[in-house]
């Protein structure tokens, strides 16, 4: 596969990682989760009880403990901590909500963009995120901005949480993604939009097949270089 990079954006529970994860075996490159990377920060934090809020603490932590993200061989990104694989449990409710809280700090930003940035120049790539388009991968050769309606995002989300065993109301997680929603709009550092010459899906009443299919006719319509 030539070298390309593919910037998929969109706001919490849009489908964002399992349409990236399967553009990314259609094409047989590299699925990069900048969440899961953000995710493992928030892990760390909830793990050694530091604030999220509190950006120098939370630096400090990563000076203190390893955070490593490695290549897998099912392609995708693997999050290690302190030698521990953390993959696993980085969608729990306790995770999801230090995440978005720590993910505004411009100096975590920077530190994980920077490491983004890395496995883009090694691999060819799919990343997802809210940034990814406009302030991660503002060359990349595709990128996408992936929404779907409010209610349909929070019964995405509800069902993620119910399958591994968290019990969350409806209401709980449309008023938690909409405060997602406000606070990931609103940062003062990388907010989420779209980039400019982002192409525009909403998902809504759509399959995964189908969205993956829109992304891959956008990829074969990249010329060669």
């Amino acid at each position: 596969m030539r070298h390309i990079s593919i910037a998929i954006d969109g706001p919490a529970g849009a489908g964002k990682s399992t349409v990236a994860r399967r553009v990314a075996k259609e094409l047989g490159i590299l699925y990069v989760d900048t969440g899961a990377m953000y995710r493992g920060v928030a892990w760390l934090a909830v793990q050694h009880h530091v604030s999220p809020e509190d950006e120098r603490a939370l630096l400090q932590l990563l000076r203190e403990h390893s955070l490593r993200f490695e290549h897998h061989p099912s392609g995708e990104l693997e999050v290690i901590a302190d030698g521990q694989v953390i993959t696993p449990y980085l969608r729990n409710p306790e995770v999801s909500e230090t995440v978005s809280k720590l993910s505004v700090h411009p100096g975590i930003r920077r530190l994980l963009t920077e490491w983004q940035r890395e496995f883009a120049q090694r691999y060819p790539v799919v990343m997802d995120g809210r940034d990814v388009g406009t302030v991660v991968l503002p060359d990349a050769q595709v990128k996408v901005f992936l929404t779907a309606s409010i209610e349909e995002r929070a019964k995405r989300r509800q069902k993620e949480f119910t399958d591994k065993g968290f019990s969350v109301s409806l209401q709980e997680m449309q008023q938690a993604i909409a405060e997602r929603d406000t606070r990931d709009a609103s940062r003062s550092v990388a907010p989420l939009r779209p980039a400019d010459d982002a192409h525009f899906i909403d998902s809504t009443g759509k399959s995964v097949e189908d969205v993956v299919e829109e992304i891959l006719a956008l990829v074969e319509r990249v010329p060669n270089e």
